[in-house]
């Protein structure tokens, strides 16, 4: 009577022991499953936020590079910026903007806007100032006043679908003071630099 007590006891502890090694490993399967969806969700995620973010700079938004000094003291050789392109079609005073110079075979050239169709600009490269249809400009950007002439007769009037665009560095910038460059056609316009992103240390929205 006693050995069948013991068996039976055994037999239900096997039975138990059964039941939870098999609650166990459907339990470590489960834990195993939510890792992996959790892992996949974190990789979905992420490809998701880069392909947004090419998106961005494919339609919306582009880098470019300072080369030279002409934008001084605004922003220096080699500082990296960020451009807005969509939507940007009509640039307004004072825009830092990015032309293209691929129809020339020459890289892009970053300036400051100065005038807009139909507007009169006007030089006087004695005193350095810069008039706008009469209206003596403040330009509390400009490394030095504009003292050096270039080929362009003044004043001239800007065209239709075009604007007249000057670096800040005056003095040391190939700009629509030149017949090289002239007036800029719009469609030549790259975008307006926003923001600079490197270096770090200087990194902020530009003026």
């Amino acid at each position: 009577m006693l050995e069948q007590q013991y068996r039976t006891r055994q037999d239900a502890r096997r039975e138990h022991d059964f039941r939870y090694d098999i609650k166990n490993s459907l339990n470590t399967r489960e834990r195993r499953r939510g890792a992996v969806a959790e892992v996949y969700e974190w990789v979905e995620s992420c490809v998701i936020a880069v392909g947004v973010i090419l998106l961005i700079f494919a339609f919306a938004a582009r880098t470019a590079t300072v080369s030279g000094p002409s934008m001084l003291p605004t922003l220096r050789d080699g500082d990296r910026l960020l451009l807005v392109q969509a939507g940007y079609h009509d640039p307004q005073y004072g825009d830092v903007v990015v032309i293209d110079r691929s129809q020339k075979g020459e890289p892009p050239i970053i300036k400051r806007v100065i005038g807009r169709a139909g507007d009169e600009i006007d030089i006087d490269f004695e005193t350095g100032q810069v008039r706008r249809n009469g209206q003596t400009l403040d330009e509390p950007y400009l490394n030095e006043p504009t003292l050096t002439r270039r080929d362009v007769e003044f004043p001239v009037t800007v065209p239709e679908g075009s604007v007249f665009v000057m670096g800040d560095n005056r003095n040391h910038s190939a700009d629509s003071r030149t017949r090289e460059i002239g007036m800029i056609d719009l469609r030549r316009v790259m975008g307006k630099a926003v923001y600079r992103f490197l270096p770090a240390g200087r990194a902020g929205e530009i003026d």
